[in-house]
């Protein structure tokens, strides 16, 4: 298992945290940094040349998008019609959207065994978007908590974490749906905001794979 530091371990948990709340909701209701141009020049690429042209591709884009409050709109309305949809998503956020065979969308087997993950780390999910536990932001924010875990090392009343378990998390969640995801976001809206952020995200889970296997 390879060698990721405490500072490497906190910026991994930080990039995660800002990807996993970026998903579950508008751009109205969660953090507006992503339409900054330092916010992606400074973007930790953890020695990835994927992470750094992702960040690249992103910055570009925000730079083109501006700051105002049509911008703002403008994502807001991307959000909706990829991830809530009238009637339905364009492109489903959910793991068992592309690894169930018998859900389109549903509370599935990949939504069970997030639930009992989450269980097991003693964390509650307070599902105020009363989403499916096997939402891409759910589960990116599941993998930050193990990453601060980690870097925390033992902590009182929480269950601790293992480089194993992020390993074997990628490896069984995450790595084998989020490219179909990032393809069906595409396909829709081709170089918009949320393609471009699904490019970072993807770029990061591999590096940190990558890094776990060397």
């Amino acid at each position: 298992m390879g060698q990721i530091g405490f500072f490497e371990w906190q910026a991994y948990a930080e990039s995660l945290a800002f990807m996993g709340n970026s998903l579950l909701g508008t751009m109205r209701r969660t953090p507006k940094v992503g339409l900054r141009k330092n916010f992606w020049s400074k973007f930790p690429t953890f020695g990835s040349d994927e992470v750094a042209r992702a960040c690249a591709a992103m910055e570009a884009y925000v730079v083109h998008l501006g700051e105002a409050e049509d911008a703002i709109a403008e994502i807001s309305d991307e959000y909706t019609h990829l991830f809530v949809g009238e009637p339905k998503p364009a492109a489903p956020p959910w793991e068992g959207f592309y690894q169930d065979e018998e859900s389109e969308a549903g509370l599935g087997q990949s939504a069970f065994k997030m639930r009992e993950l989450l269980r097991n780390a003693g964390l509650e999910l307070k599902n105020v978007n009363n989403q499916y536990e096997d939402h891409a932001g759910i589960e990116l924010l599941f993998l930050s908590v193990l990453c601060t875990r980690i870097a925390q090392g033992e902590v009182p009343d929480a269950v601790p974490a293992e480089p194993k378990d992020v390993h074997d998390f990628l490896e069984a969640h995450l790595l084998t749906w989020i490219d179909k995801f990032q393809a069906a976001v595409a396909a829709e809206a081709p170089g918009a905001y949320y393609d471009c952020l699904l490019g970072v995200c993807t770029a990061l889970l591999r590096a940190m794979y990558a890094e776990l296997t060397h």
